[in-house]
């Protein structure tokens, strides 16, 4: 199974994802976030098929979302509101996001990708 990996490649966090897949053994695509912003739609199935809220898909220690003052902001927005900032700017959008047929994964923590390796 190939994966998508929706990453900004000077973000730490994605380089030790892309070094954890490799090493693993994990065939992926390499998309750039801030070249091709995720879309509504995909936002949406992305975050059904993770189970997590909205707002842990907004990229909480980024400094656009600090100077739109969002932490504030995001609570009293609907969910469209939501759905229409993360597609307006890539880096808006908490990353890496790895996204296989079942399953969508948020950020890099190795205990949560660990399951893909004993899934192959």
């Amino acid at each position: 199974m190939k994966y998508l990996l929706i990453c900004y490649p000077k973000c730490t966090t994605c380089q030790k994802a892309k070094k954890w897949l490799d090493e693993n053994g994990i065939d992926y695509a390499e998309r750039h976030i801030s070249e091709q912003n995720p879309t509504a739609a995909e936002l949406k199935d992305w975050q059904q098929k993770s189970g997590l809220p909205l707002k842990k898909f907004f990229n909480t220690s980024g400094q656009l979302y600090r100077s739109l003052q969002l932490a504030e902001k995001l609570p009293v927005m609907s969910e469209e509101e939501q759905y229409a900032l993360l597609v307006s700017d890539g880096m808006l959008v908490k990353r890496p996001i790895l996204v296989g047929n079942d399953a969508v994964l948020v950020g890099f923590k190795v205990s949560d990708w660990q399951g893909l390796r004993n899934a192959i």
